[in-house]
């Protein structure tokens, strides 16, 4: 069973310190690991283990500078994530106007 798009990047985004780093990606845009780890938290090497989850999962992306590698947010990549909770948005929103419209008919 294939996983699906938007299942990738839950998955991706659940971990606290990967999503302060692409947060951050966002927000101050292109940054160097050196840069990201000084205000992370945890270590280099954990945070290029997590650059490279992100980098998978196609919400970063790389840059090499001679011995530098420079990370930037692809938002574009969250594109699954905002159709499906555009989709989930539609669906409680048909639910709620069904109820209404049960709770309306009850009333009378």
């Amino acid at each position: 069973m294939t996983e699906q798009p938007h299942e990738i990047l839950f998955r991706t985004l659940a971990d606290p310190s990967r999503r302060a780093i692409f947060e951050r990606l966002c927000r101050e845009g292109e940054q160097t690991v050196g840069a990201l780890t000084a205000r992370a938290g945890i270590s280099q090497p954990a945070v290029s283990k997590h650059l490279g989850v992100l980098k998978r999962a196609g919400l970063v992306r790389d840059r090499h500078q001679g011995r530098q590698t420079h990370y930037s947010a692809h938002l574009g990549a969250l594109a699954p994530l905002i159709d499906w909770t555009h989709r989930m948005s539609q669906f409680w929103h048909h639910r709620f106007d069904d109820l209404e419209d049960l709770l309306e008919r009850m009333d009378q």
